[in-house]
Formats: structure tokens, sequence, C-alpha cells
């Protein structure tokens, strides 16, 4: 466990990459799959598939936002409309009605960044190579979850999760669900991802359309 004392703050995104790729350095040459949930992680694994010589893919997921506070999951949703759902999604005000509404925008919304995104070609197949999902930090693990489960039913070889930092409780959540975990910091006292960056400015989808591209 990482004391706030030894804690680490990456310069941005990039430099997050830079270290995944370091402890990832084993997979270098093997062609694996780096898939980003949109939109932050995106410029991080186009570095990372650089560094380890691999190629890169989105896995398109979507939290499920609490109906008061869009800030707060309360679970996720992945491309086929599977989904996680928190055990605290109905003390946070979300009941059936509002969790079908909001399943069926997140839905939408991930269908036009598909359509955005990978116009010209289907979705890179992940069966039977090396799978590495990552994100650029994990509060609750929901997204990330959804990503995991995603890609599992379509048989990677080995699938690993990723992230430069977590709080305790979403490593804890996610760990089940890969066959290797890397996260280089999981503080006690997390709060948000972006106290960990100097510079964590948004990514927009021209950005992310022109990663995809290269």
């Amino acid at each position: 466990m990482t004391h706030s004392s030894h804690r680490t703050l990456f310069r941005d995104r990039i430099d997050a990459a830079e270290r995944l790729a370091e402890r990832l350095q084993a997979y270098r040459g093997q062609r694996p799959l780096v898939l980003a949930i949109p939109r932050g992680a995106v410029p991080m694994a186009k570095a990372l598939a650089q560094a380890l010589q691999g190629d890169l893919d989105v896995v398109l997921v979507r939290k499920l936002r609490a109906p008061f506070d869009p800030e707060f999951a309360i679970g996720s949703i992945d491309e086929s409309g599977w989904t996680y759902l928190s055990p605290h999604a109905e003390s946070a005000g979300a009941g059936q009605d509002y969790i079908a509404q909001e399943k069926r925008r997140q839905l939408d919304t991930i269908r036009q960044r598909r359509a955005l995104y990978t116009p010209i070609r289907p979705p890179l197949d992940p069966a039977g190579r090396i799978a590495i999902v990552v994100d650029d930090g994990l509060a609750t693990g929901a997204t990330m979850m959804a990503a995991l489960h995603s890609l599992r039913q379509r048989r990677p070889a080995r699938l690993i999760c990723a992230v430069p930092v977590s709080s305790p409780e979403a490593l804890a959540k996610v760990r089940p669900l890969a066959d290797e975990v890397l996260c280089l910091q999981a503080p006690a006292d997390f709060w948000g991802v972006g106290q960990f960056y100097r510079d964590f400015a948004q990514v927009e989808d021209d950005e992310v359309i022109a990663l995809l591209q290269r």
C-alpha cells in the first residue's frame, strides 16, 4: 500500500503510460492488443501500444450515473448491453425506471462513439491475444468491471488490467475479473483520479479519432 508521503504524482497521462510500459515489458514483441476506455485513456493506450509494439483499440463501456450526481457511478454498461449495478444504486435514488432510461442513454452514447471512433473497421478481435485494458485511474472501478467483463466474453489468451492509480476498493473489485492487475499505486486516502496528475486535461473526441486513425 502506498503511503501519501511516497505518492507518485504523474506529470500527465503519457508519463503514467510510460511507467506502466516499464512494468509490462514482458509482453513487448507478443503483439498485445491495448484497449483504452475512452476518452481519457486513449492517449495512454496509444503510448503503451507503441512501447510494447502492440495494436490499439477502444473498449466502449459507460458508467451509469446517479440521478442527482452525474459524477457518481451506480454501475456500468458495455456495448452488448450487459450491465453491472452497484449495491448502492438504490440508496443513491436510482429506481428501476431511472436505471432503464440511463441504460438507454449510455447505450446510445456507446453506439454514437463506435460510429465516430472506428467507422471504417470493426473492433479488433482479442480472441487468443494478450489484451491489456487501460484507464487513467479507477475511482469506483465500475467502468473497468464492465470493460473486463466485455472482453472476457471474447476469449483473449490473457486479460490484463493496467492503471496508474486506483482506490483500494476499486482494485479489490476488478482483481477477480482479470488474469493480471497492474496498478502503480492504491493509496488509502484516495479521493479522485485527478489528484494524481499535474496535468489532467479533458481528452476530446477529435483527439480520440485522430489517435485511432493513425
